[in-house]
């Protein structure tokens, strides 16, 4: 029997995923990369493939209050689901449909989905 590497297990979960949710205008598909280091988020309108809005752990100000506060990975994804948050409220996005890219929801994933949720944001 062949061995699957979990990389491979994951993108098969995310193609599973991505056959069944689907971002409109109304409400958009707010999608999560993990590596290793990063954690990037972005919310999506499929209809159109266009990005409307992007952050990642490295828009975080290098000397900001977040990342002191905020040493643990998991603590810096929270920040990360704000600062998206604060973005598409500015951009008058308010419901968005969850992809967690194939990732489980706990740990960073779960952390930036409720930092998402505590900035406005409805999923």
């Amino acid at each position: 029997m062949r061995h699957i590497s979990r990389k491979i297990q994951r993108q098969h979960r995310h193609r599973r995923i991505r056959a069944k949710i689907f971002g409109t205008v109304e409400r958009p598909r707010l999608a999560v990369f993990r590596s290793a280091k990063h954690i990037a988020a972005q919310i999506i309108n499929d209809q159109s493939g266009k990005t409307l809005v992007a952050a990642t752990d490295k828009h975080l100000p290098k000397n900001s209050k977040l990342l002191k506060a905020y040493s643990a990975k998991s603590a810096v994804a929270f920040a990360v689901g704000q600062l998206l948050a604060e973005r598409a409220v500015a951009k008058k996005i308010s419901k968005v449909v969850f992809d967690n890219g194939g990732f489980q929801y706990l740990g960073r994933v779960k952390a930036l989905a409720e930092g998402a949720r505590s900035g406005g944001l409805k999923f």
